[in-house]
């Protein structure tokens, strides 16, 4: 199963695991800014030969059955002309209910790692 090929860590030791930057509680309709990034404390390497090549944000509200996808992120440049991508993005949302954020971050060598933070809303 795909699950079972998802690999998770602390971001502090391991550093291919997605960190998710959001408040921990917020105002319900309140525009929330979440920031994901891979290689908070580890910096990634980030060439050609070994890069994040993708990261997905997921919402699941606490009552809900499935989670929404916020956004899908690419990473296209690896070192063609001199530029190389930094795995960090930034999404701006709105939620009404309290829940988890989840981040899916994919390296081109090894392989699916993900993380979560549980966000309440007043």
């Amino acid at each position: 199963m795909l699950k079972d090929m998802i690999q998770t860590g602390d971001f502090k030791g391991e550093k291919h695991v997605p960190v998710i930057e959001v408040k921990d509680k917020v105002k319900k309709g309140e525009v929330v800014e979440v920031e994901v990034s891979v290689g908070k404390e580890i910096p990634h390497p980030n060439t050609m030969e070994h890069h994040i090549s993708w990261i997905e944000l997921y919402f699941k509200p606490d009552d809900g059955k499935f989670p929404v996808m916020v956004g899908r992120y690419d990473f296209m440049a690896h070192g063609e002309g001199e530029v190389l991508s930094e795995p960090h993005v930034s999404a701006k949302l709105k939620i009404s209910k309290p829940g988890t954020f989840y981040a899916l971050s994919y390296c081109n060598i090894h392989g699916l790692w993900s993380s979560e933070k549980k966000i309440e809303v007043e």
